[in-house]
């Protein structure tokens, strides 16, 4: 990693003339297996550019104390404009990825581009293209292994995201798609799209939905599941990327939820009990579908915390305290194989906090906790449909 950056940083980065900073920030984390993991995360930039310049650089590398067969790892992620082809907001850039940690490969290359009407963060268009090598070649990090194969993958993905708003309110829509082509190919398409109803601060409606599609030769990390993000999303958040950071016996209990996919956040513990008792032959977990469509919706109604946090002009930028009706349903389409198309449903209530601090580009950062009570679910796999449940969850599939 310090040759790569030797390489592709400025000469004057090691010179008198500070044309170039390394911005380092110790970092430390855990998981069952590196156990406590320390670090230093870097940021490359040039100096006054605020992380919107030329030769940004994002790169960590750590060390695991309980020193397993790999305990140094690294991630790096360097960023290059395309001065041509950005200006203010709608930026272009290349980017080389690389990172070896929690028992995943993954390296490779890539081109974006953003379009921003001037400092309105909230309406853009992006465009990802990205060609990366990814391979797990240890499932001992992974909270349920029969849901990885460690096949090795090239993958060629390309992704556009759209935000803007129309006559009901803000409205996000993404379609991404995924090529794996070496040895036994396979394709993953995902359509998501979402739209806010506000009637006031404290009242309004949002609806998501979700559809997506796995070629039957589809590696289990991308199949889905009723209620829950598929295993290859896992890897894009700290806290659900290795075993152990959430301590495995609370994952096992199915209470508590990875917002993502389909979302039908009811049939959460019935989905875990499948992974546990499929241990590692994926062709045994009843709950994976290489197809899936869903539909959420989440009725927003006034509550006294929120109401405080409102009269708080500086709060009310950044904290939400929201309560919420929801309404979930979906179907494994039988789209691909043999699978049969079977319907899933369920309704409850809510609340979340949410704390969102905005990067320069508008782009949300921070964090979601939620507890929420799926009351009644449609095909209960014992007990009684109408029940008491409760998951708490973090990350939510309505952001906004």
């Amino acid at each position: 990693m310090f040759f790569f950056c030797s390489f592709i940083l400025p000469d004057q980065t090691r010179g008198q003339e500070k044309a170039y900073e390394l911005l380092p920030s110790p970092d430390m984390w855990y998981n069952s297996v590196d156990g406590i993991r320390i670090g230093v995360n870097f940021v490359g930039q040039v100096p006054g550019t605020f992380e919107d310049g030329p030769h940004r650089l994002n790169a960590g590398v750590w060390l695991g104390l309980w020193f397993p067969s790999m305990p140094v790892s690294y991630q790096l992620l360097y960023t290059e404009p395309v001065p041509g082809w950005s200006e203010f907001g709608s930026e272009a850039s290349v980017q080389f990825l690389s990172s070896i940690r929690t028992g995943y490969h993954r390296h490779g290359a890539g081109f974006n581009k953003r379009w921003q009407p001037g400092f309105q963060e909230n309406k853009f268009r992006e465009l990802n293209i990205f060609n990366t090598f990814e391979k797990r070649f240890n499932r001992s990090y992974t909270a349920f292994p029969a849901l990885w194969s460690e096949d090795s993958k090239i993958l060629a993905t390309a992704a556009f995201k759209m935000q803007d708003e129309n006559f009901l309110g803000l409205y996000f829509f993404e379609l991404e798609s995924s090529l794996q082509y070496l040895n036994d190919s396979f394709i993953v398409s995902s359509l998501t799209a979402f739209q806010k109803i506000d009637l006031n601060r404290h009242w309004g409606f949002r609806f998501r939905a979700f559809t997506g599609v796995n070629s039957s030769a589809s590696a289990p990390e991308y199949l889905y599941s009723r209620s829950m993000n598929p295993a290859i999303r896992w890897m894009n958040n700290g806290v659900t990327r290795a075993k152990g950071t959430i301590p495995q016996n609370w994952i096992e209990s199915g209470s508590l939820h990875i917002a993502g996919g389909a979302n039908i956040r009811g049939y959460m513990h019935s989905d875990v009990k499948s992974f546990v008792e499929c241990e590692n032959e994926v062709e045994l977990c009843s709950s994976l579908y290489h197809s899936i469509l869903s539909f959420n919706a989440e009725f927003d109604f006034w509550n006294p915390v929120d109401a405080l946090l409102n009269k708080n002009n500086y709060a009310s930028e950044f904290l939400r305290f929201r309560s919420y009706l929801f309404y979930d349903t979906g179907s494994s389409t039988g789209w691909i194989g043999d699978q049969p198309a079977e319907i899933f449903s369920n309704a409850g209530a809510g609340i979340s906090f949410s704390l969102n601090i905005p990067d320069y580009l508008g782009k949300s950062r921070g964090f979601v906790l939620r507890y929420e009570m799926p009351f009644w679910i449609s095909d209960p796999t014992n007990g009684n449909s109408i029940s008491f449940r409760s998951l708490f969850g973090f990350g939510a599939v309505i952001a906004f």
